[in-house]
């Protein structure tokens, strides 16, 4: 533990950033990568209607790693601080909360979605020969919720430690065996939607049997009894607080996609449907490098933060930020430049019209500037804030999204899906920079 915590602590900031970011850059740009052959494989294998269907299913589906994001985030973001502050007894009873809560969460959500399943995708705005599609997808994904929460919460836990490389490596292996598995499901089998769903699951399985493994076989930097299931009210209590702001995105982005494709399926045509589908799917490619930042600023800003080197902690959430700019700029160029060559490829045989275009200009333009909002999304917990955090989630999708996408596809159509969205995140940029200005200020004297 000396060794990755002493270069976190006292290391040059750019080398800490490199080290610990661009594993966690790579894994999650392997992630959004997966994400979006998900599309391609469905879309040229099965059908236009089947991806339409993949599409409204899909946001149901992430529920199950909001789940994972709430232990892990919340586990990982206490695990850094608790490092730096030397705390080896929390440490050490880290696993049994951390244990019971994956199963309790698991429990809870896949056994109502999987019984209710056809009534929360019709909500989602599946219809006709869609509805079938998604409700198979759907079901599928839920027989593995319990490694789509266990996987993704570890992996974060080691991601913690500042092991990057390790959990980057996981993730690797997990989503290369989905990904050379979907074909195959898909067409050699015949499985269609459910064989592309099978894959993943299959993929989830070996990540958490992965994370097991690593710290079954002792190679943590912290002592820990992995195989506990004895749940301390005040760590788990802990872990909920710090995670509850990825739940709150994960729960009520759900929301707000269900509000979208009702939108879309009431104003629009199934063509509509798998336009939007590939269009956020690509934005939210174009996003991943930021959620890698986010994932390596976390363990840093926490250690330093529970080492009370506050002025360092800030140091590192402003060199994150300005590193994601300009990571995610030369994508925006050429998502401006070239929008007809990417949408061609992921649509094939549709004839894209120009206002197709300019809506995906449109929705893509606030991509430069949203490292600001994805950054302060891990960074107030890392400073034990989680409130800031959460107050950003549901500004965000209670306030703005949900509302803002009923009205306003009643009056300017789904073309407002596009511009509305974007207008949002500008907005949602202008407050995150008034309470991270809050909170510097507030607390200068501790960040001298």
């Amino acid at each position: 533990m000396k060794t990755q915590k002493e270069f976190i602590l006292h290391g040059d900031l750019k080398k800490v950033m490199w080290q610990t970011s661009w594993p966690a850059v790579v894994a999650i740009v392997l992630y959004g990568v997966n994400n979006f052959l998900d599309a391609v494989f469905v879309g040229y294998l099965v059908s236009t209607e089947a991806l339409a269907a993949v599409g409204i299913a899909y946001p149901l589906s992430q529920i199950v790693l909001g789940f994972g994001r709430l232990i892990g985030v919340g586990a990982s973001a206490t695990l850094s601080i608790w490092i730096g502050a030397e705390d080896k007894e929390k440490l050490y009873h880290l696993f049994g909360s951390f244990n019971c809560l994956c199963i309790l969460f698991s429990l809870l959500f896949m056994i109502p979605a999987y019984v209710f399943a056809e009534q929360l995708l019709s909500l989602m705005g599946a219809t006709g020969g869609i509805l079938p599609l998604a409700v198979v997808y759907f079901r599928t994904t839920l027989i593995g919720t319990f490694f789509w929460v266990h996987g993704l919460a570890v992996n974060m836990l080691i991601r913690g430690e500042g092991k990057m490389k390790t959990a980057a490596g996981m993730i690797a292996i997990g989503l290369l065996i989905d990904i050379l598995l979907k074909p195959v499901f898909i067409s050699i089998f015949n499985m269609g939607v459910a064989g592309a769903a099978w894959a993943t699951n299959i993929g989830m399985l070996v990540y958490s049997l992965l994370g097991w493994y690593y710290f079954a076989s002792r190679k943590s930097s912290f002592h820990t009894n992995w195989k506990s299931l004895s749940y301390t009210s005040g760590i788990g209590n802990k872990i909920l607080k710090m995670g509850f702001p990825e739940l709150i995105l994960s729960v009520l982005s759900v929301l707000q996609s269900m509000v979208i494709f009702n939108a879309l399926a009431h104003y629009g045509t199934e063509n509509d449907i798998s336009f939007f589908t590939v269009v956020n799917r690509f934005f939210l490619f174009l996003l991943t490098p930021l959620f890698g930042l986010m994932r390596g600023l976390q363990p840093v800003v926490g250690m330093n933060y529970g080492a009370g080197k506050y002025a360092r902690a800030r140091r590192t959430f402003i060199l994150y930020t300005i590193t994601g700019i300009l990571i995610v700029s030369p994508f925006f160029v050429v998502s401006m430049l070239f929008p007809n060559a990417v949408l061609t490829l992921l649509l094939p045989n549709v004839t894209i019209t120009g206002e197709q275009l300019f809506f995906f200009r449109i929705y893509v333009s606030a991509l430069p500037i949203l490292p600001v909002t994805v950054l302060a999304l891990s960074y107030f917990p890392a400073v034990n804030n989680s409130k800031k955090a959460s107050s950003l989630a549901l500004l965000r999708q209670l306030l703005f999204y949900i509302p803002i996408m009923t009205v306003l596809p009643m009056y300017f159509g789904i073309g407002s899906i596009y511009w509305g969205s974007a207008a949002i995140e500008l907005t949602m940029v202008a407050i995150t920079l008034v309470l991270i200005y809050l909170d510097f200020r507030q607390n200068k004297k501790k960040w001298i």
